[in-house]
């Protein structure tokens, strides 16, 4: 209980001493703010204010006997510039909403829903066709590749792609 009442009694001079390294520190900081935030003066004010809190947090240390105040109060600026820097490298990046379209890449469900669909076609085929039209369309294959693959002819081959063709026609349009 005593130490926070001597805590309290010094909280004066700590507003004190925080009011003169705000005074004396302020503007050299914002301008070394500004040059490392490429002339963002909300970003540099940001940072300083930052700075300042941190001092606060560490008012008792601020002084000569423990270095360059400058100097600390310097880093705590770079390293808070660097950090936001950083935090904005592991983001994604981030659009204005009329933007959006620009950035956003294709919607792949159309090609999903395609391939289902084709997937289920090619299931009500009979087996003889479905090999066929695989082999032709999906594999690229020539009908003497195909013939020679599934041993028959490529008369056959091509009888059994016009039929599944017409098949898969059918219940498309159904």
């Amino acid at each position: 209980m005593g130490e926070r009442v001597q805590s309290n009694q010094c909280g004066g001079q700590d507003e004190s001493r925080l009011r003169d390294l705000m005074v004396t520190y302020q503007q050299p900081l914002l301008r070394y703010a500004m040059r490392l935030t490429a002339g963002d003066a909300g970003r540099a004010e940001d940072v300083v204010q930052e700075a300042f809190l941190r001092a606060w947090t560490h008012i008792d240390r601020l002084t000569a006997d423990y270095g360059s105040v400058l100097g600390w109060l310097r880093r705590v600026v770079h390293n808070l510039v660097m950090d936001g820097y950083r935090m904005k490298q592991a983001r994604p990046v981030e659009v204005e909403i009329e933007n959006a379209e620009t950035v956003a890449g294709p919607d792949p469900i159309g090609d999903v829903v395609n391939s289902m669909l084709v997937e289920q076609l090619l299931r009500g085929l009979w087996p003889q066709h479905r090999a066929a039209l695989e082999e032709t369309y999906l594999h690229g294959r020539t009908a003497a590749e195909v013939g020679a693959e599934l041993g028959v002819p490529v008369g056959t081959v091509k009888s059994r792609v016009h039929y599944a063709v017409r098949a898969a026609r059918a219940v498309l349009c159904d």
